[in-house]
């Protein structure tokens, strides 16, 4: 078996990437990611998804790629230009959401109905306001993170509350986890 060998890349997924290669988006998803992604939104028909942190649109591509037809996904990101770039390639489609908000502001603010998969890429739902992100997650629900494995671009200190949101997730009786140490480091949590 080789991970490297991928398939069934969304279409649109070159043309993201090298549209955040030209404007210099340095935080890209990887294909990793978004393959299991799409695989876990696949497990979930007629389901709401959310994802904290858009950047252009990489990892949404692959989750509105294992969406079914009675599903949606509200995407959120803070960055105008960003928004502007995963809304020209991805917002036709009517099961997807791309809001250009504060993803705290709209964590806090959001009264609709819980999700069955969340994918807090920023830092919102991730290290901070965890607890109401959580809080919006179905019994059975998948709770995803990336970028959990040291990485260079890291500012000084920001391994250690990487360090202390894996132990605080650990040790959380609500959730069953997995740590993959593979791609950028990935946590997979189910809500119980």
């Amino acid at each position: 078996m080789q991970d490297t060998d991928i398939s069934n890349i969304p279409a649109v997924y070159s043309e993201l990437l090298a549209k955040a290669d030209e404007i210099g988006f340095n935080m890209p998803s990887d294909v990793y990611i978004g393959s299991l992604l799409k695989t876990l939104i696949t497990s979930k028909p007629k389901s709401r998804f959310l994802e904290l942190g858009t950047g252009v649109g990489l990892s949404l591509s692959w989750m509105i790629a294992g969406m079914d037809t009675e599903s949606t996904i509200i995407s959120i990101d803070n960055d105008p230009s960003l928004v502007r770039i995963a809304r020209s390639y991805l917002g036709q489609d009517e099961r997807v959401h791309i809001l250009c908000e504060d993803g705290k502001v709209w964590l806090n603010n959001f009264g609709g109905e819980k999700f069955d998969l969340i994918f807090a890429d920023a830092w919102p739902g991730k290290y901070s306001e965890l607890e109401i992100a959580l809080h919006l997650l179905n019994s059975g629900g998948f709770y995803i993170i990336d970028d959990m494995k040291e990485q260079a671009n890291w500012p000084v200190g920001h391994a250690a509350k990487a360090s202390q949101l894996i132990c605080d997730l650990e040790n959380r009786t609500d959730l069953t986890l997995t740590k993959l140490n593979w791609s950028t480091g990935i946590i997979i949590a189910t809500k119980k």
